[in-house]
């Protein structure tokens, strides 16, 4: 017998929690949920969920950054695949390296001063986020995948049953 699936949705938007739960529990997954970063730690240490889902901005800016970075460099996390949950606008490569195409739009006077980049390749799916930290260095960590804001039932469940 096939064992639910459990994830964690990470958000300070009490509206946005719910409507996902309510999207992800008709689908039969258990949701599980956190409004910042310090709650989120400590239900990935004791629930142990499937999959993660991060919203940025909580109680900092980067905050849904800090915790994938720190989900990624934690022995204890960094085998739970999670997703970007954000209104910003996603960028589209073919090319191979994302983080190269990143490193290229920061480049490009139109996209150079942009506090944010979401890349995403669309022939691999491959994805990562370049974003400028308080001391005006970019940051770079690779992700599985972003869910748009407002979010849309099908393409959130679309996304989730990628990654589990």
């Amino acid at each position: 017998m096939e064992t639910t699936k459990r994830i964690l949705i990470v958000d300070d938007d009490i509206d946005v929690i719910t409507m996902v739960k309510a999207i992800l529990n008709k689908e039969g997954y258990e949701v599980i949920s956190a409004i910042n970063k310090t709650e989120a730690l400590e239900k990935l240490r004791n629930e142990k969920p499937d999959l993660a889902i991060l919203d940025v901005m909580m109680t900092t800016h980067y905050e849904g950054f800090e915790l994938a970075q720190e989900m990624l460099s934690s022995p204890e996390f960094k085998s739970i695949p999670f997703l970007i949950q954000s209104s910003i606008d996603i960028l589209v490569t073919s090319k191979a390296s994302v983080q190269e195409m990143a490193r290229e739009f920061r480049k490009d006077p139109n996209f150079r001063d942009l506090q944010v980049l979401l890349v995403k390749n669309i022939t691999d799916g491959s994805a990562g986020i370049d974003y400028k930290g308080e001391d005006g260095k970019t940051h770079w960590f690779q992700v599985r995948g972003f869910i748009r804001k407002p979010v849309d039932a099908n393409k959130i469940i679309e996304e989730i049953k990628k990654h589990i």
